[in-house]
């Protein structure tokens, strides 16, 4: 006779120690023979998602070589922040500096201006000191919100290497350019009445810049910087699909997403060249596998996780992050200031609530078949309910809000647990007006 589920899960999960013991990311010094390790967070307001995250990433680095760190953030915000920790040429930030040009100011400011980001940046920066160019380890962002600031740097950039195709680039822009501080009123003038797409201009820009590709690599820092800008082009055309595609269909908007997201990670690889190995820090919601959840049973939903997947096959460990309460920052509102806010116990059925049952404070699952206990993973096999928190928080409304049904050695291959969290340390929690996304990260900001 099998005992208890949650006496079965304590005898085969691996006890954590705190995350400030120096130990802490050895426990995960097995995965660094991956070529992609994707590292989610329950929350986007957790201390310890974040600190754990950035202790496995800075181990997978110092000893196993990854170089590559890519976030569920705007490409121009982070690649500022890569200029800083690789100390390329260029506009630089770092989390704390907010003159001339402060990275990350549209809605969640928090998300990732915060102590626990900031800690990261320095240390990466360090590391990097004094290696070659080649040696060093840079940031990239995946998302794809940053529609204005990615037009203005495409200009820029035209504008040092060949002035005349900078010319060019304001024209093909320049239908877009009234929709930039409010993009979202374009996909809702897209349907209702006469319109003026702008399609065909921000994909001819594209092609513009794609043909004069060798010329332009050759110009400044081996190709770095055409790649920056290939990469914003890219996002402009995902982005005006993507504003569209959010007022007709959720599914449609976040899946144009998730790919983009793939998309910009797979071309960060191809552009590193062989032995390019990545750490992914996003949502659990993306870097868990669609296919082992709600979102791709009912919704049709899938996910940059499960894309990872299709495309590296073995070569991918993804790792989510749970909690049973404590504290999140969250918002109750899209665009209002942050506050910390008291996570409630979790609902009896999800495996937040069987992981408490140990009893443990933190540990570590490994869910890959053949790593984890046959009877164990064939209970954990059964749906049951996870908890999703973005950067909303509605406890009065959680179990609708915030929980859906997934099985969870599908959607993950490993799960990290810490029992009772803290919310993150923020920067500053006033959060200056951002134009309004409809459903642009269900459920709720993630």
């Amino acid at each position: 006779m099998l005992p208890p589920l949650e006496d079965l899960l304590r005898l085969n999960v691996t006890e954590l120690p705190p995350i400030t013991d120096p130990t802490f990311a050895s426990h995960f010094h097995q995965f660094g023979k991956y070529k992609v390790v994707l590292i989610g967070d329950g929350s986007h307001g957790t201390s310890e998602f974040y600190t754990a995250r950035a202790k496995i990433t800075e181990h997978l680095i110092q000893h196993h070589g990854f170089n590559v760190v890519a976030l569920e953030a705007d490409w121009p915000d982070v690649e500022a922040i890569d200029r800083y920790v690789r100390r390329r040429a260029g506009p630089r930030s770092t989390i704390e500096v907010t003159e001339p040009e402060p990275a990350f100011q549209r809605f969640p400011r928090w998300m990732w201006r915060n102590h626990e980001v900031h800690d990261f940046v320095e240390w990466l920066r360090e590391h990097n000191k004094g290696l070659k160019k080649g040696q060093k380890a840079g940031m990239y962002g995946l998302d794809l919100y940053s529609m204005g600031a990615s037009m203005r740097a495409v200009i820029n950039y035209l504008d040092h290497v060949d002035p005349k195709m900078g010319m060019v680039a304001r024209k093909r822009y320049g239908e877009l350019e009234p929709w930039v501080e409010h993009p979202q009123e374009y996909g809702l003038a897209s349907l209702l009445g006469p319109f003026k797409d702008c399609r065909t201009d921000v994909i001819n820009m594209l092609k513009l810049l794609l043909r004069n590709r060798i010329e332009y690599s050759s110009h400044v820092e081996d190709g770095d910087e055409f790649h920056s800008s290939e990469q914003n082009a890219r996002l402009i055309a995902d982005a005006e699909d993507y504003y569209k595609a959010m007022y007709s269909s959720s599914t449609e908007s976040w899946n144009l997403r998730d790919s983009h997201m793939f998309k910009t990670l797979q071309r960060v690889l191809d552009h590193e060249g062989e032995g390019a190995k990545a750490v992914v820090w996003a949502h659990n919601s993306h870097v868990g596998d669609a296919r082992a959840s709600y979102m791709g049973w009912h919704r049709k939903e899938l996910s940059l996780g499960q894309l990872v997947r299709e495309a590296y096959s073995k070569q991918v460990v993804s790792l989510g992050c749970g909690t049973y309460t404590g504290t999140v920052a969250a918002t109750g509102g899209w665009d209002a200031d942050m506050q910390i806010m008291k996570v409630l116990p979790s609902l009896p059925d999800s495996y937040e609530f069987l992981a408490h049952q140990t009893g443990i404070k933190s540990f570590f699952l490994d869910l890959r078949d053949g790593k984890c206990d046959e009877n164990l993973r064939k209970q954990l096999m059964k749906k049951r309910l996870e908890r999703f928190i973005g950067v909303i928080y509605r406890p009065d409304t959680e179990r609708q809000s915030h929980y859906c049904h997934t099985i969870l050695p599908n959607q993950f291959d490993g799960y990290i647990w810490f029992d009772e969290t803290k919310a993150i340390r923020a920067l500053e929690v006033h959060q200056p007006k951002t134009p309004l996304e409809i459903d642009e990260t269900y459920p709720f900001g993630m």
